[in-house]
């Protein structure tokens, strides 16, 4: 049973996201909360599978509650959905930096809802390749920082290669093509790296190999 914590500051979207989820038998909301502290504090309590954040919310928002649900090694279970109505934006993208493993708009149809909680709740990111480039593309106009300590020099020459194709947007079957490995073994090397650079998953993992000067952002 897949375990999801609900936090919003909108009573009538939680009613009806809860509505949704609970229907389905694979899949239970364990709690509900209407800002990031009460979240956070709840995310510690009952420990769900993926957490819906509202971005924007009062006390504490979607972006900070983020970030110490991240930085909490008792929540690393814990796959963070962002909420957002504005689709992909600054907010979106600082969610992505501190954490977040992917984002969803509220209007979502209920079957991509249904869906994005499953994806998320096997610890894979909602970024598809083609969130993916809109994400490179944000970050085009963002200064690199190249620095030590990132962690790159733990990487095997083949799990850097990996590493700056996943953030070129590619999905595992064509980083698999492009290095003439199996699927199976690029996707090895991508979660070996993952672990190695301490990113909860792809989408730090873009982020990661750009402030480290892996790669550089094409203009």
């Amino acid at each position: 049973m897949i375990g999801v914590l609900l936090v919003d500051d909108q009573p009538l979207l939680r009613g009806g996201f809860r509505a949704l989820l609970d229907a389905e038998d694979d899949i239970e909301v364990v709690a509900e909360a209407g800002d990031g502290a009460e979240g956070l504090a709840l995310a510690r309590e009952r420990l769900p599978d993926v957490a819906l954040v509202d971005i924007q919310m009062p006390v504490m928002d979607g972006i900070e509650t983020t970030r110490r649900i991240a930085a909490d090694p008792a929540l690393a279970g814990v796959h963070v959905v962002i909420l957002t109505n504005y689709g992909f934006d600054e907010y979106v993208f600082n969610a992505l930096r501190a954490g977040a493993a992917g984002f969803l708009v509220k209007d979502i149809e209920p079957e991509d809802l249904l869906h994005s909680v499953r994806v998320a709740a096997r610890g894979d990111a909602l970024l598809a390749p083609s969130i993916t480039r809109r994400l490179i593309g944000e970050y085009v106009t963002r200064p690199v920082r190249p620095g030590p300590g990132t962690g790159l020099e733990r990487l095997t020459n083949r799990e850097r290669e990996a590493v700056a194709l996943v953030a070129q947007g590619l999905a595992n079957d064509e980083i698999a093509v492009r290095m003439d490995i199996s699927p199976v073994t690029a996707k090895t090397h991508v979660n070996r790296a993952m672990v190695k650079l301490g990113a909860r998953d792809r989408a730090q993992l873009v982020v990661l190999a750009y402030e480290s000067g892996l790669v550089t952002p094409r203009g």
